[in-house]
Order: structure tokens, then sequence, then C-alpha cells
């Protein structure tokens, strides 16, 4: 959606996060009788590649044949609370993931970017040439019954 607001025009995007391969993302209901409203019911769940025709990528379930333990999955280590998708993880990775690619982006000649602080959305602010402001807001969900 968006909407104009005196000098500043706020867009505000759905941004659908998709589990990477071999992992999948499982809402789970909260106290049995409805969906969860915050990330922090999405549990990460690790699939097994050892019947895939997956080459030298090792399977998270199972240990390799070379290895006494299963490999770590990278999603757990950085955007997870134990098993869970943790919402202020994925804000602050995206919102650190704009600012280094805004820095290779030939409009930062023009434009200012403020990522401004939020820790369950990803909230930017583009102040240009104009008196007009940009404000974007990402809000990050997850399909239900995506694989």
């Amino acid at each position: 959606s968006w909407s104009i607001f005196e000098d500043q025009i706020l867009y505000q995007l759905l941004v659908f996060l998709q589990p990477p391969s071999r992992h999948s993302f499982r809402l789970e209901l909260f106290c049995g009788t409805h969906l969860p409203e915050r990330c922090s019911n999405i549990r990460v769940v690790l699939e097994c590649s050892c019947w895939r025709t997956t080459g030298d990528i090792p399977c998270f379930v199972h240990p390799s044949k070379d290895s006494e333990t299963a490999q770590r999955s990278p999603l757990l280590q950085t955007l997870c609370t134990g098993s869970y998708l943790d919402v202020e993880e994925v804000a602050c990775w995206v919102q650190n993931s704009v600012q280094t690619a805004w820095q290779h982006s030939p409009q930062r000649q023009h434009w200012q970017l403020t990522v401004l602080p939020s820790s369950h959305s990803c909230r930017l602010l583009l102040s240009g040439p104009s008196d007009m402001q940009l404000c974007a807001v990402l809000v990050f969900a997850v399909e239900q019954g995506s694989p």
C-alpha cells in the first residue's frame, strides 16, 4: 500500500520470506487454536538431502561419513533463536544488507538513505534533491502452506 502525507510518500511492502534449499518453514499454532501473529512461531525445519543428487553439498540432518556430526545450518546460526525464525535478527540482517547495497548504488549521489530504527520490520527513508521524502516499510511474512 502507499499513502501521501504532506512532504512524504509512505510505501508499505509485504516481503514474503522463502526458506533456502534444504530448509522449510512451519507455522506453529498458538495454543492449538489460531495462527501466530509473530515470527517467533515460525519453526525452521532442516530437511534431509542424503538421497538427493547434491554433489558436495552436505546434509544438515545426518552426519557425513567423514564427520561425527551433522553440518550446521547458516540460517539457524544467523537468523534464528533456537529452531525458530527471529524477526529481530531478520530485520537487522535486511537493514544491514540494504545499507551495504546502497553503497554501490548510483542513486546515492543524489539521494540519502537513512535506515530508521525498527525491530520487527525494515524502515527506510530516502531524502533527495526535492523536499519530498520517500519512506518504505518492509514487513516480513511467511506464506501459510509454503514448502
